[in-house]
């Protein structure tokens, strides 16, 4: 009888390409994979890693049951969600991530709500960028993600994943107070081309969007400061430090030295949940997603 959380470690190999990777990705040490992986190579009879230099790589055995272990894994997360649909209750463990502006705009009145409604169901959040958030939704370590386009830069998805639409969040452009421009009712981005510009961190999926969106407009932006959460990125204008561009969604207080102008050729970010397509009919992800739509909708009627 072959173990299912050996097969699933034995998957994770496979995707993620290396014992350490896939130790990162299920979250248990190396020493813990190689062990799982020892113990179902005794149980198949068969050698399914084999040495690659300073890694491993899988045997022919190795990726034909990685290929089975797939497709198991995806039966039986299927078999969950029928068992679940069946009884018709949204109950047991949600594991949702989210990036800090929908954790902050979205989730209160969402889990709230949830609470409210389902009282069986133990919905559990954790703070996470899209890049991180998408693989972890396709491993299984969580069951749904916010997740976030640019509306001139989609967010590249694999396989295997359903999506639904929460809201539309628009962009303004934060200056300090005694900028030049603070008065006007709109700007556009060229205006600032000779401005200094305060970013999101090099490497996250905001940060290229803004590169590719400014260089689109003939504009070669100076970055001064980069800070993650969009407080400090307000903390920073507010000192006279730059300008930035500030979605709505989760913006809470502006500093009295900062500006918001909207611009005039609207800039929106397309927020939106995804859970693995396998476990689409578990009431407790069509719960989940129903009250992030609607705290979706609450949030764009403000």
């Amino acid at each position: 009888m072959l173990n299912l959380d050996r097969l699933r470690t034995l998957h994770a190999v496979a995707r993620h390409g290396s014992v350490s990777a896939a130790a990162d990705g299920l979250h248990v040490t190396t020493s813990a994979v190689s062990q799982q992986l020892a113990k179902l190579e005794r149980e198949t009879g068969q050698q399914l890693l084999a040495k690659n230099g300073r890694g491993v790589r899988l045997t022919d055995a190795g990726r034909l049951l990685a290929d089975h272990a797939a497709r198991i894994l995806s039966q039986v997360e299927l078999a969950q969600a029928d068992l679940e649909a069946q009884r018709g209750e949204a109950v047991g463990d949600l594991l949702l991530g989210a990036f800090p502006t929908a954790a902050r705009g979205l989730f209160p009145a969402a889990l709230a709500e949830l609470r409210r409604a389902h009282p069986k169901l133990r919905s559990r959040l954790e703070e996470m960028e899209p890049d991180v958030a998408v693989p972890r939704v396709v491993r299984g370590d969580i069951d749904i993600a916010i997740v976030l386009d640019w509306y001139n830069k989609p967010l590249p998805l694999p396989e295997g994943l359903a999506k639904a639409p929460i809201l539309d969040d628009p962009a303004d452009l934060a200056m300090p107070a005694d900028h030049p421009l603070a008065d006007r009712d709109q700007v556009e981005l060229e205006d600032f081309a000779h401005d200094e510009w305060v970013s999101w961190p090099k490497g996250e999926f905001c940060h290229d969007w803004l590169m590719l969106t400014l260089r689109g407009k003939g504009v070669e932006p100076r970055i001064s400061h980069m800070a993650e959460e969009h407080h400090t990125q307000l903390a920073l204008i507010d000192a006279g430090l730059g300008v930035a561009v500030t979605p709505r969604l989760g913006r809470g207080p502006v500093p009295a030295g900062v500006r918001v102008v909207p611009v005039r050729h609207t800039m929106r970010r397309h927020i939106y949940a995804i859970w693995r397509a396998d476990a689409d009919r578990r009431p407790s992800i069509r719960a989940a997603v129903e009250a992030l739509r609607a705290a979706g909708a609450a949030v764009g009627d403000r």
